[in-house]
Order: structure tokens, then sequence, then C-alpha cells
């Protein structure tokens, strides 16, 4: 059944990868049709999730927020498959790095890094930057059920000079390029729900919950550099990532506060524009 559903998808896949940015964004409009007025996709998560978030907000302009995510998700689901086809000077001009020279001083330093992100405006388009770095590209992600269509991710992410680890896979690659002095960096986007049972708990959007907490020990115990990557959507189809140190010596700070930093450096960006956060996953199952 798997391979049945991946040879009857792809096709429609590859085709509108191939379709030009002007009807791939109209074929967007009306799949947020679909998604929002008909099928209203996780409608209430988004709104409980924006209410948790945002207690601070009207409705009305909650509700306002919810109708732009929306369509930035369809958006961002349509440049996903753009992805597979897309040349290298194109996804060049649509995701910009303002100050990549943050990420080579670290890399001249010899250590590997871990950045983190979030999910929040193009993340997908965030592994473009691969191309311009020197060291080993990993991004960690969950795996997809269906092994032909994680298969395809696998290739597409490796266009750009990236390689999909799982979680599972994280701390073991680590220490194995560790082991071989193999410099990497590795990209995290921390900011999804753990289990009730996390060693940690902060507080993220006002709201006290469990976070992960992977990236900062996993950095402390290999010494590696720690950086905070911001993207922001510039216009539709264009956006721009910027980078900070958060630490060049984790094992120098008390625990959890590079994870509580990244945090509030997250929790700033998405107070800037919060229709590009994604809403629709349960960011806050567990709380206090």
């Amino acid at each position: 059944m798997q391979l049945l559903a991946f040879i009857l998808i792809y096709p429609i896949l590859w085709l509108m990868s191939i379709l030009p940015f002007r009807l791939l964004y109209l074929f967007s409009d009306f799949i947020c049709f679909l998604i929002y007025r008909i099928f209203k996709y996780r409608k209430k998560t988004v709104r409980a999730n924006l209410a948790l978030a945002l207690p601070h907000l009207t409705r009305e302009e909650r509700n306002v927020i919810e109708k732009k995510f929306y369509h930035h998700m369809c958006d961002l689901f349509l440049e996903m498959i753009k992805t597979m086809t897309i040349s290298d000077a194109e996804i060049k001009k649509r995701f910009t790095c303002k100050n990549i020279e943050v990420l080579r001083a670290l890399e001249n330093k010899g250590k590997s890094i871990a950045l983190l992100t979030g999910h929040y405006a193009s993340y997908e388009w965030s592994i473009s930057i691969n191309r311009v770095l020197h060291v080993k590209a990993f991004a960690i992600y969950k795996k997809i059920r269906n092994t032909y269509f994680d298969k395809l991710v696998r290739n597409i992410r490796s266009r750009f000079k990236s390689y999909l680890i799982t979680t599972k896979e994280t701390a073991t690659t680590i220490e194995h390029n560790h082991a071989n002095n193999i410099q990497s960096i590795y990209g995290f986007a921390s900011d999804q729900s753990p289990k009730s049972n996390a060693p940690y708990w902060s507080t993220f959007m006002g709201i006290e919950t469990p976070v992960h907490t992977g990236a900062e020990m996993l950095s402390k115990r290999y010494d590696m550099s720690m950086a905070f990557m911001s993207i922001r959507k510039v216009k539709r189809g264009h956006y721009e990532a910027t980078f900070e140190v958060l630490s060049e010596n984790p094992i120098e700070i008390p625990d959890y506060q590079i994870t509580d930093l990244y945090l509030k450096k997250l929790e700033k960006l998405i107070l800037e524009a919060p229709e590009f956060y994604l809403w629709t996953h349960k960011r806050w199952k567990y709380r206090k």
C-alpha cells in the first residue's frame, strides 16, 4: 500500500513542483480555501493555541492572525513541494542570509555547531544555507511512516548538501562525528512538545510547559558551539535568515540557561508576526 500511494501521489507532487511561482500561489489560495473554510483543518487546535499564547489580543485580532496563518501554512506546504525541482539560483534569491559570517566565524574555530531554530516562517528552505558552509550539515527530523516518501524527502534535502537524521539517530551521529573529528552543523527545531516526563520545564509564550533540552545537553557533551537562526518572511515566497551566537562554550553556562535563552529569542520572533508560526501542532499539550 505504501508503494501504491507513492506511485499515485508522486506524479502530482512533481507536476506541482514545476509550476511557476505565480501559479503555485494561486493554487495555494485555492488549497487554503478548502483547508480553512471547508475542511477546517485543526482549526480548534489553532484557536486554542492562539488563545493560550496571545491572551492579550482580542478574539477579533486573533481571528485575523488565524486567517493569515492558514494562508502562510499553505504557501509553506507548496514551497516544500517546489523544493523538488527548484534551481540553486532561484532558492538563493528567495532565501537569503543576512549575516552568514556569524556561522563562518564559528566554523573557523574548528568546533561543530548546534543551530537552533523553530517552526517559524520557512524552516524548510533553511536547508539552503548549507550550500555556503564548509562543514557537513545534518537536519534532525521525525521519520515519515511511508518509507518511499521518507526517501524522497531525504533526496530533496541532499540537493542542498544536507543529511537528514531522525531524532533517534541524533545522539549516535553526533558521537560518531565527534569521535572521528568530522566537523558538522546540526539543525535543531527544538520548539515541539516533548513528553510530560521531560526533565525540564520552562516558560514559553507565557505558559509553563516541558521543553526539549537535547541541543544544549549534546552541545555540552561534545563541545559544540551553539547559535540561533531567526527567519523572517520579507514578502510572499521570500525569506531572510539572521544568525546569533548563543554560546561558544556551552559547558561554561549553567544547565538550561541556553535553552531558556533560545525560547526567549523564538518567542520574540513569534510576537513580531505570529501568523508565521506553526500553530497547528499541539505545542502546549502538557502545561501547568
